[in-house]
């Protein structure tokens, strides 16, 4: 036993002593850390744990083991990890050992991590363990394992559009499958949270809807005359259910259906008179639908017809307008406008509307006689016929617009211009001659433009044996020459007409109608008669109308122009039409074609245009690669409105009072009418106030001041002035109103003349119509029973339409009587009179002049002068006694004591009383300072006063000159040297 226990107690000792033997063998650092060669790990964004498979352990084999828990052994640090590092660049994860003894630790994240920035996160990891003794000498690494972390995502950013708003247009009556898509993003890195799910209409009743891919479409055929534009409010949702943050708005605007069109343009223009060319079609352009275009033919078209006589031209007489297309001479206007001088056709209805030309109505029912003498045309010279005309449909009778036939007996027509069956025929018979043979009587046209309504220009140059035709401006060739034998000779007298034609009742009632004029001879009727309107009928004599002449009568004042781009002139043809109210344009290439229809422009070259409306129209024919008309479009249809002129007021103005002596008006000039006329023309423009000015401001601030009207003088021409005498009618065996013809012939003027006046007519400047003005003078040859005579002067513009003020002149006549001698000492010029020159007076406008500077001399006149002073004088000492007498009663009623009040004081009162004096009294103080301003001028009129004019009647003569430098007249005037106040 005792054996057995000494054996136990060894063997414990032996046991202990190998375990001391082999801690300090493990003291010894022999191998290094093992860990995994790859590593997985996952981390979410702004969490910083990683979830690494495997988990990171670390193990070393120079850890010591552990065997029975009755056994304490205290490890060394040999077999302790002490940490892990990680390799690569910028890696925001870092390692940490939870247990050194067990290897265990743990990856995280340094700062929190951002999955849009970086997904994925690749590095390379060691575990190191903790050396040898408490310094760690021999420290052992293990190999380096790769470690892949990827960062999980997190719902955090909402849909964002890429467009802040969408727009589509669609054409109505059409189901789109997709009309647009709209697109949104999510800035979320992971696949859930990136991407949409869902869009979704936000914006109720509408119809459209849009699917998950974003495309959006119209459940129902739209209609543009419902609604023209759609507004629509979309949103989006990702996958993670978030809304996006802002909705987007989308636009669908409804076009009509495709038709090819014309588009861009104003259907109303405006035109301000006076500012030349006006583009019409600026930004219009020609829908074509997409079609294969390959030709376009466009006629636009000015309609102008209701304007005047089918344009706007300018309204002077038709003689006048001759005149200015080169026609000077021979000319005789057989429908002129009413006047003293033409006054038959003053019956006859009118426009009246002096803004177009003045246009002559003929009903059926009524026709003038042309005076006797107008017309001197000899068949044998070559003449003309021009006409304006507007004729329908009529009846079948023969319709006369002009007749040359007898007066009395027989009813030949001589010539003759008519219309039957809507053709015109010229009817023209030949005097007798030696040769009794057939010779062309009647020239026929048939022309659509005799019976369509609308005006037109004809023009007959007659040539015997030919007779030409022009019609606007075009010729025509008669259709049918009928021969017929001269007319009988005969010393019958013929009456021209217009509307009818003269001639003896046949007995045909019915297509006859009688004159209202008095007539020769009881069976006289007007037959055949005319239906429609007539202006600027003219016969000229001798000569024929030249084919300049007649374009330049016929041309209108508007029309259309267009000025054609370099770029685009060889690829388009354009052409007029010879009055320029139409053009077509012709190309092949849609955008060089826009432009030139841009270019298009109305021009009105009047002064003073005829407002109202032009309407316009655009006819459109397009072909395609077939050569036919594959495209239809529509006329396209707008106006231009001319909008009212500024209206010239004519202001005639001068002296419009004066006398002069008998003499003059009985000598070979005569007394001028007018010598200081003067003929002016302005406009009233309204104008802004002046924002700058004092009065700017007030109008600006008070809201109730108006724009400022303003007076401009303006230039222009006139084209007819008259004098008519007012009163008892000219008296041709003792008086006449004359004018220099030599100037009027150098202006181009006429003159004709009645009893009631002259008429200048012609177009010229208003400075050389005032020119020849003041050459009219007034003749009278007996002045004995004249003492005055009035005239009335008025001028105007286009034939009437603006008219100058009725400026009236009163002419006085000055009668001075002869001296005679008298025995009587009672009629000798007393001593206390002198004889004394006057100057020439201005009163208001009344110019009074003595020529011959008449001297005054004291005759019968002069003592009725004296007794008619002398007694004013008495009348006016007596009216201050009464006055003064009546005063001191007054004073002496008076209960207060007042004081004196000035009484007057006569008792020096002294009166010198000149005789002669008579103007001075009668007149204001006013017209005494201008008497006064004339003498010191130094200025000596041959004027005299209409009172001294009277006062002159009784007088029986003058002293000769030589004594009036002597004669002198004492003024009347108060002595007040002696007079107490």
């Amino acid at each position: 036993m005792r054996f057995r226990g000494k054996y136990q107690f060894a063997s414990a000792v032996g046991l202990v002593l190998g375990l001391l033997c082999a801690v300090e063998a493990a003291k010894v650092n022999k191998h290094k850390p093992w860990i995994e060669t790859t590593y997985h790990g996952i981390v979410t964004e702004n969490d910083d744990k990683v979830l690494l498979d495997p988990p990171l352990i670390a193990l070393d084999k120079d850890a010591p083991l552990r065997y029975a828990e009755s056994f304490e052994v205290t490890l060394t640090e040999e077999g302790e990890i002490c940490g892990f590092r990680i390799h690569g660049q910028n890696v925001p994860f870092e390692a940490v050992v939870l247990d050194k003894s067990t290897g265990e630790g743990v990856i995280r994240a340094k700062d929190k991590l951002d999955c849009e920035l970086q997904k994925e996160h690749t590095f390379t990891i060691q575990a190191y363990d903790c050396g040898e003794g408490p310094d760690g000498v021999n420290m052992k690494k293990s190999h380096k394992a790769t470690v892949h972390i990827q960062v999980n995502d997190i719902n955090e950013y909402s849909p964002v559009f890429k467009e802040k708003s969408y727009k589509a247009t669609v054409i109505e009556g059409k189901k789109y499958d997709s009309i647009l898509k709209v697109e949104a993003v999510d800035a979320d890195c992971s696949f859930q949270f990136s991407q949409i799910c869902n869009y979704e209409i936000v914006t109720p009743d509408v119809p459209f809807t849009v699917d998950k891919d974003g495309f959006i479409k119209n459940t129902e055929k739209l209609s543009y005359g419902k609604e023209r534009m759609y507004k629509l409010t979309v949103t989006a949702y990702d996958c993670g259910k978030n809304r996006a943050s802002e909705d987007v708005l989308v636009k669908i605007s409804v076009k009509p259906t495709c038709k090819p069109s014309w588009q861009g343009f104003n259907k109303r223009i405006e035109y301000e008179p006076g500012t030349g060319s006006l583009a019409l079609f600026p930004s219009m352009h020609l829908e074509t639908c997409d079609e294969p275009i390959t030709s376009i033919r466009a006629s636009i078209e000015l309609e102008t017809n209701h304007i005047g006589k089918g344009c706007d031209r300018d309204t002077y007489s038709e003689k006048s307008l001759h005149k200015l297309c080169g026609a000077s001479s021979g000319t005789v206007e057989l429908l002129p406008a009413p006047s003293s001088s033409a006054n038959w056709t003053v019956g006859l209805p009118t426009d009246n509307g002096h803004d177009s030309d003045q246009v002559f109505e003929f009903n059926g029912t009524q026709a003038i006689k042309v005076p006797d003498g107008m017309v001197s045309t000899s068949l044998k010279d070559p003449f003309t016929i021009s006409v304006w005309m507007r004729h329908g449909p009529g009846v079948h009778e023969k319709e006369t617009i002009l007749c040359n036939s007898d007066k009395t007996e027989m009813n030949r027509h001589h010539y003759s211009l008519y219309i039957h069956n809507c053709r015109l025929i010229f009817l023209l018979r030949q005097d007798p001659s030696e040769a009794e043979n057939y010779k062309p009587a009647e020239f026929h046209w048939k022309l659509d433009q005799v019976c369509d309504k609308e005006w037109h220009h004809y023009v007959l140059n007659v040539e015997f044996p030919t007779v030409s035709l022009f019609v606007d401006g075009t010729t025509f060739e008669p259709f049918l020459v009928t021969e017929d034998y001269p007319l009988h000779a005969s010393k019958i007298e013929t009456q021209l007409t217009i509307g009818a034609c003269w001639q003896e009742n046949s007995g045909h009632d019915n297509d006859t109608e009688t004159v209202s004029e008095t007539t020769s001879g009881a069976n006289a009727r007007m037959a055949q008669f005319f239906r429609g309107n007539l202006a600027g009928l003219i016969i000229r004599s001798g000569k024929l109308e030249n084919k300049k002449v007649i374009d330049c009568l016929y041309t209108c004042k508007e029309g259309l122009d267009v000025q054609l781009p370099e770029e685009v002139a060889s690829a388009v043809k354009v052409e007029f039409n010879p009055n320029q109210s139409s053009l077509t344009v012709e190309g092949d290439d849609i955008d060089a074609f826009d432009k030139v229809m841009q270019h298009i422009s109305y021009l009105n070259s009047r002064q003073f245009p005829t407002p109202g409306i032009r309407h316009l129209r655009i006819s459109t024919t397009v072909k395609c690669f077939n050569e036919e008309a594959c495209v239809t479009v529509p006329d396209a249809e707008g106006y231009v409105m001319v909008l009212q002129p500024e209206e010239p007021k004519i202001s005639l103005s001068g002296i419009d009072h004066f006398a002069r002596s008998a003499a003059e008006f009985e000598s070979q000039e005569g007394v001028t009418l007018f010598p200081e006329l003067r003929i002016v023309s302005t406009i009233t423009r309204e104008v802004e106030p002046d924002t700058e000015s004092d009065a700017g401001e007030k109008a600006d601030d008070d809201p109730t001041v108006q724009e400022t009207v303003v007076s401009e003088e303006i230039m222009h021409n006139l084209d007819t002035c008259e004098v008519t005498v007012v009163g008892d009618e000219l008296d041709g065996e003792h008086e006449s109103l004359e004018v220099d013809m030599s100037q009027l012939q150098q202006r181009a003027l006429e003159m004709s003349s009645s009893n009631l006046g002259l008429v200048i007519t012609g177009v010229n400047t208003m400075a050389n119509y005032e020119q020849v003005l003041h050459l009219i003078r007034y003749k009278n040859w007996h002045t004995e029973t004249l003492f005055d005579r009035k005239f009335k002067l008025v001028c105007s513009e286009l034939n009437g339409r603006y008219i100058s003020n009725d400026f009236k002149v009163e002419v006085n006549v000055i009668h001075t009587a002869n001296p005679v001698e008298h025995a009587n000492n009672a009629m000798l010029q007393p001593n206390f009179i002198n004889p004394v020159h006057h100057a020439s007076v201005d009163l208001s406008g009344h110019n009074l002049v003595n020529a011959h500077q008449a001297s005054v001399v004291p005759s019968a006149a002069t003592i009725v002068i004296v007794v008619c002073v002398s007694f004013l004088v008495f009348m006016i000492i007596l009216g201050v006694f009464r006055i003064r007498a009546a005063h001191q009663r007054t004073m002496r009623d008076q209960e207060s004591g007042k004081e004196n009040e000035m009484d007057w004081d006569d008792s020096a009162l002294t009166i010198t009383v000149n005789p002669m004096e008579t103007y001075e009294d009668q007149h204001s103080s006013e017209e005494e300072e201008e008497e006064e301003e004339e003498s010191e001028d130094g200025e000596e009129e041959d004027d005299i006063t209409s009172a001294e004019s009277e006062s002159s009647e009784d007088e029986e003569g003058g002293e000769p000159e030589d004594q009036q430098g002597a004669s002198r007249q004492q003024q009347l005037e108060w002595d007040d040297s002696t007079l107490t106040y």
